[in-house]
């Protein structure tokens, strides 16, 4: 039978000087009616670390380039899933074709060709 004996290990600790201020203020970001908190695309480059904190709190952010909303960022603890298909490949062959009303393929044609594609 073997005894295991305690191995002594050192610590070390680290200190980090201050965070810049400036580098958590986010004075670029603005309130958007019907978007919430909206910050430019250049802005959120810049001040992302700020940005994530604020994330981290439960604040949701929409990123905008050219005014328009792009993306938005949101706790990954808020994150919806989306619902698993938990049917079986018997019931998509049970469903009806669709035999009337705009196809996929004619829906599709008409978005690219509205985008110039």
């Amino acid at each position: 039978m073997t005894t295991l004996t305690p191995v002594k290990t050192k610590t070390k600790t680290l200190h980090y000087g201050e965070a810049k201020p400036s580098a958590l203020v986010l004075k670029e970001a603005v309130a958007v009616p019907g978007l919430g908190l909206s910050i430019s695309v250049r802005a959120a480059k810049a001040k992302l670390s700020a940005l994530l904190d604020l994330v981290a709190s439960g604040q949701e952010v929409t990123i905008t380039s050219d005014g328009q909303p792009k993306a938005v960022l949101m706790p990954a603890t808020q994150r919806t899933r989306r619902k698993v298909f938990t049917g079986t490949l018997e019931q998509l062959r049970q469903m009806p074709l669709q035999t009337e009303g705009p196809f996929a393929e004619e829906l599709i044609r008409a978005d690219r060709d509205g985008r110039g594609w």
